[in-house]
């Protein structure tokens, strides 16, 4: 069995939800929801990766694996490398886990898991057929191209590819469109590259992190999944969830 190991990125600040982690939802916090699910995951080991105090001190409330990460990374890719250089033990690989996607399903992390079989993976992620039109045409759900062997060719904020001669309403019906699920996987020796590497172009156009790392010709490899996830961005967001839950 290959050595890995999944970190789940935690902030405390955000601009739209501030403490997110620390929500309690029927009776656990979102931080513990995600740790409970990864664990259930074919990972050798679980990690937060938190740059707060409070949040460190839920983790370790509940036993569960912890470091404490510089308030300056840009991006929850950066978190996770300093995250594993604190870990200090050797993995092959690392699966980066949403902070705030507490139904995460462990199937869909080792899916990612799975693609690292083959040794010429260097970066993996996940895709779902788009099935309506409001997913399709919406700037927040990052949609994907993939060539023939489901490696990622682009991602974009906008639908792609274009439908030439066809109405956008009729776009669902000619072509196959995919979006993107934001787990990754990242070989460590890739992950320390990717790091080091300044913002691109296409990245800071996009805001698409995972941008940058095609531009510099490193080969994102997809596997699909038919789960949704379910991120909670805002307040409303967790109402809803927990509305629909009961």
């Amino acid at each position: 069995m290959m050595n890995s190991i999944g970190i789940i990125p935690a902030r405390y600040a955000s601009t739209r939800f501030p403490g997110k982690p620390l929500v309690q939802i029927k009776g656990k916090s979102m931080i513990r929801r995600v740790y409970e699910q990864a664990s259930q995951a074919r990972l050798q080991h679980v990690l937060v990766a938190t740059d707060d105090e409070r949040i460190l001190a839920e983790v370790q409330s509940f036993g569960g694996n912890v470091v404490l990460t510089g308030s300056h990374h840009q991006s929850g890719t950066d978190r996770c490398f300093e995250a594993y250089t604190l870990f200090n033990q050797p993995c092959e690989f690392i699966i980066n886990i949403q902070g705030d996607e507490p139904f995460i399903q462990p199937e869909q992390i080792n899916l990612v898991i799975d693609l690292f079989s083959s040794p010429a993976t260097q970066l993996g992620t996940l895709v779902k057929k788009i099935s309506n039109q409001a997913e399709l045409f919406n700037p927040n759900s990052p949609k994907v191209i993939l060539d023939n062997r489901q490696q990622a060719i682009y991602f974009s904020r906008h639908p792609i590819p274009y439908v030439r001669g066809v109405e956008p309403e009729h776009w669902l019906e000619r072509h196959t469109f995919y979006k993107h699920i934001g787990i990754y996987g990242y070989r460590a020796d890739i992950l320390e590259q990717i790091t080091q590497l300044p913002p691109s172009d296409l990245e800071l156009s996009e805001s698409l992190e995972q941008l940058r790392w095609l531009q510099n010709n490193f080969r994102i490899a997809t596997a699909l999944t038919t789960q949704e996830n379910i991120g909670i961005d805002t307040p409303e967001d967790l109402e809803k969830i927990l509305v629909k839950e009961d």
